[in-house]
């Protein structure tokens, strides 16, 4: 009898844990449950698909053909119970589906808004494809929206808003803009080019409530009593991982679903990935989110492969994301704490990673004009973080000796001092390692 493995989820987590397990398994039965009836599709990607950069079309990460190789078995739902001691799972529908493996790829959804009126037609979130087409369909140009949030889904929103000609209004509860990773210079650079592209922000901000006629929202009004008319209310405070499904069947829990070194969840045969993962981190010595796509793709392969046997440990590596800010391609490795506490989210947000928090003191190595900019993270003997603005040249030789754990003893001096001289000793650093590895 062959294998029947279930995977609940169809992100990246899900498709990677799919392709891997394929690959192993070649008899395998794979079913995948999921609520989204779309094929595979690139969720960083829909930033610039409201931005109108390009189709809809382009969103797509897997030819017919890949998908067909995979010989998934797609099951349209909701998965509304976990039967670990029957090995079920349970739709909304009452269907049943069974399973030998299953792996949770469930993901995480955003914040409601916790203000009143956050029910009203209007009020949008941006968690997929559908929450996408249906932000666009109200984007009328000429019109005014508000943005809510200081994480990157905000500024995603921000920008899109206002690249389909609204008037976009971006309300900040603190005085900058993602100040838990962001320091204040990085910030500055972000705010003023989005007042450049027309985006008008208000710091200091608070929605007090949404305000509506006949259930359509209609504007906002703010703590300090001021209304703001709006067709489109965007809400980004942040992402929680969906983790019912596992409190339901008593697995264990934490801010997501806690996994050991294996992916494996507190239930035999039952493994987790992707943003609604909680795993160990061994800089910290906790456990830890990280809602990365990057991170999803390997988790999902690994627990793919365990679940067909293969037993291999995930040990969780420096966490990396490369995004753009108001225009601007921005790399982020390590911890890189901007030294502030993010007002703007309440959980964590996507393209973010707990772990990026752990060291609040860094310097600038590298500063050559307003937008491309070089801050380290320097611990004792290492560097621990990184944060690469503007111009990427120093992008992958820091990622390198970060990862790598590199003794930059000899030039700790010279990086803590900063300035042009920190980035010529390391440049000189960085040309003998790579000979000697």
């Amino acid at each position: 009898m062959p294998t029947t493995h279930v995977i609940i989820g169809s992100g990246i987590a899900g498709l990677c844990a799919a392709e891997s397990t394929r690959q192993i398994d070649p008899q395998a039965v794979i079913r995948m449950v999921s609520e989204e009836p779309h094929e595979f599709y690139s969720r960083p990607g829909l930033a610039y698909f409201l931005r109108n950069d390009f189709p809809e079309s382009q969103l797509t990460i897997r030819t017919p053909e890949d998908v067909a190789a995979l010989n998934l078995q797609r099951v349209h739902g909701q998965a509304d119970k976990l039967a670990c001691d029957t090995h079920e799972i349970v739709l909304k529908d009452g269907r049943r589906v069974r399973y030998d493996r299953l792996l949770l790829a469930t993901g995480a959804l955003a914040v409601p808004p916790p203000f009143p009126g956050g029910n009203l037609a209007g009020v949008v979130t941006l968690d997929g494809l559908d929450d996408c087409r249906k932000i666009i369909a109200m984007a009328w140009s000429g019109y005014p929206a508000v943005v809510v949030g200081g994480g990157i889904t905000a500024l995603e929103l921000a920008e899109g808003l206002n690249a389909r000609g609204m008037k976009v209004e971006y309300f900040l509860r603190s005085t900058r803009y993602w100040a838990d990773v962001l320091d204040e210079t990085e910030s500055k650079i972000v705010m003023d080019r989005l007042r450049h592209e027309g985006i008008t922000i208000h710091t200091e901000t608070q929605v007090k409530q949404a305000i509506g006629s006949d259930g359509r929202l209609t504007g906002v009004e703010t703590q300090a009593g001021k209304h703001f008319p709006c067709e489109v209310l965007a809400v980004a405070i942040g992402v929680r991982p969906r983790i019912e499904l596992a409190k339901q069947a008593g697995l264990l829990v934490g801010k997501g679903i806690a996994v050991d070194q294996y992916l494996q969840t507190s239930a035999p045969d039952v493994f987790a990935a992707g943003d609604c993962a909680e795993v160990f981190d061994p800089v910290s010595g906790k456990p830890t989110l990280d809602v990365l796509w990057p991170t999803a793709i390997v988790q999902g392969r690994i627990a793919g492969a365990n679940m067909a046997g293969a037993a291999r440990p995930y040990v969780k590596g420096v966490p990396y994301n490369v995004t753009m800010l108001a225009g601007l391609k921005v790399s982020i490795i390590g911890a890189v704490s901007g030294g502030a506490a993010n007002e703007d989210l309440v959980a964590i947000t996507r393209g973010e990673s707990e772990a990026w928090r752990v060291v609040p003191k860094s310097w600038v190595v590298g500063a050559d004009d307003d937008v491309n900019r070089v801050r380290l993270v320097v611990g004792d003997c290492t560097i621990a973080g990184a944060l690469v603005m503007g111009d990427q040249t120093w992008s992958r030789p820091l990622q390198q000796l970060i990862i790598g754990k590199v003794d930059i003893t000899p030039i700790r001096p010279a990086l803590i001092a900063g300035g042009a001289e920190a980035l010529t000793q390391l440049a000189k650093f960085y040309r003998e390692w790579e000979k000697r590895v």
